[in-house]
């Protein structure tokens, strides 16, 4: 996903360039890629320039979302899942420690839906660089080059 926020903007990714870039199996993708498009989090284009891309802006993309697509209900234990349907253990009355699963399932719901796709796509930052440029004449100028930081090399 951090690599489709990279290239939002600039038409569909193939998952080979995604697995050289990240260094995984392209099968792997393949699998993650699925479950992502039926979120919706991700589309699809067949073709020779087709491949996958964000369905939203990275902005718009919650990290709890993400992770919900992939993993399911977010549960540090069966019995603090966070999906409707979960199981409720036969021991949930009387449990003491139940009260901390659900605090920690809580606390990793509130950082996770903090966040957002964008929150891990690294920013490019456009700098002005002043070098100095040579006039016809041979006097010096300093002009402003505008240079990327941050960016994929």
């Amino acid at each position: 996903m951090v690599q489709l926020g990279r290239r939002y903007g600039t038409g569909p990714a193939s998952l080979a360039e995604i697995a050289l870039d990240e260094d995984l199996p392209r099968a792997y993708l393949e699998q993650l890629v699925t479950s992502l498009r039926e979120a919706g989090l991700v589309t699809s284009t067949r073709g020779a320039r087709g491949g996958y891309e964000l369905g939203a802006h990275p902005a718009e993309i919650r990290m709890s979302d993400v992770l919900r697509a992939l993993e399911g209900p977010i549960a540090p234990m069966i019995c603090a899942s966070d999906a409707e349907e979960h199981l409720a253990c036969d021991r949930s009355a009387r449990c003491t420690v139940n009260v901390l699963w659900v605090r920690v399932r809580d606390a990793i719901t509130s950082t996770l839906d903090g966040m957002t796709l964008a929150d891990l796509v690294p920013v490019r930052h456009i700098t002005l660089d002043a070098r100095p440029a040579a006039t016809p004449d041979g006097d010096s100028l300093t002009t402003l080059e505008p240079t990327l930081s941050g960016a994929p090399s």
